[in-house]
């Protein structure tokens, strides 16, 4: 049977133009109508069965998650970029909540509820990846599991993420510094974000001749108070921090000043979060952006190439960017 993107192909154009011609759902010039529909003709492209025989609904299920630590403006952030990026192809999203775990994959890869999934809470070990492998719809990750084998993922670099962070604080006279994240996060899921940022900014530091060290930071003031306390009395030195734990940022900040280390005159902070977390912070932080608009963005790019056969399960990994603002300085003498 002949794909929409062999008529594209023979027509010279691209698959969603082919796509927009068939559904009149944005204007195309006669001229690339014309050509298009000569490919059809000619083809023998018939629209109508291809929909019949496999259910195509025009639809990509958006499986995202609802947990009480989620920061609601940022999961938005994704959730617009999919859904405005999905309609300049002509596909609606239809939301489902990542509470259900399977039985919300179950529901969007059987019968025609959607011709393809976005997961974007893909966690490191997540039971639902031997679903998606079974599946003959496509799907995209955002985030990076553990195995990745036969899927499609889009996700921050966090490696490279870890190593800039070294980089910058090196720049700047800083010899010895500690990366901040979610208490057990890198022990659980070694391969997970905050596990990539710390092999990234161990191998860096290694080379720059940096010490660092690993702290899983609570969320309140006082935990994170005796945190810093601790570390300051084991490795007195310590004159910068990466901080991948959104929650432990502002204790963070209150715990310095609390413990008569200024921010950044005497001690530098990174955050790795979205621009909205860094710039609303108490203080503009100096960041490494998570930019969920371009993960939303690129999820629907793959998933539209793997629908008109222009695709293949592969990894894309966004490089990172680092913004100075006012956390970060020179080393104290």
């Amino acid at each position: 049977m002949i794909t929409l993107a062999e008529v594209a192909r023979h027509a010279g154009v691209s698959a969603s133009t082919v796509s927009y011609v068939l559904s009149g759902k944005r204007s195309i010039s006669p001229g690339t109508c014309e050509r298009v529909e000569r490919s059809i003709h000619e083809l023998g492209y018939h629209a109508g069965a291809r929909a019949l025989a496999g259910g195509k609904s025009d639809v990509i299920a958006l499986v995202l998650p609802l947990r009480t630590d989620t920061y609601a403006p940022v999961t938005m952030e994704t959730v617009l970029a999919v859904t405005t990026t999905a309609r300049t192809y002509g596909y609606d999203v239809l939301l489902l909540t990542g509470d259900d775990g399977p039985a919300a994959v179950r529901r969007a890869t059987a019968g025609a509820l959607a011709d393809a999934m976005i997961l974007m809470d893909a966690e490191p070990a997540d039971e639902r990846l031997p679903l998606l492998r079974e599946s003959d719809k496509p799907s995209v990750l955002i985030g990076l599991p553990a195995d990745p084998t036969g899927l499609t993922c889009v996700d921050l670099d966090f490696t490279a993420t870890g190593a800039l962070c070294a980089e910058h604080l090196a720049a700047l006279g800083h010899r010895d510094i500690a990366l901040i994240t979610e208490p057990s996060a890198v022990h659980e899921h070694p391969a997970g974000s905050a596990g990539r940022t710390l092999h990234g900014l161990r191998a860096k530091s290694r080379e720059l001749g940096l010490s660092v060290h690993h702290l899983s930071g609570g969320d309140g003031r006082t935990a994170m108070t005796d945190t810093l306390a601790h570390t300051f009395a084991e490795h007195p030195a310590t004159t910068g921090f990466v901080v991948q734990h959104e929650p432990a940022v502002e204790p963070l900040l209150h715990s310095l000043r609390r413990l008569g280390r200024p921010v950044p005159e005497d001690i530098s902070v990174i955050a790795i979060c979205p621009d909205r977390v860094a710039l609303h912070s108490s203080v503009p932080l100096t960041s490494v952006a998570i930019p969920t608009p371009e993960l939303g963005r690129r999820a629907v790019d793959r998933i539209i190439a793997e629908l008109t056969g222009e695709g293949a399960a592969d990894i894309t990994l966004i490089p990172p960017a680092l913004t100075t603002r006012t956390t970060s300085g020179p080393a104290p003498a």
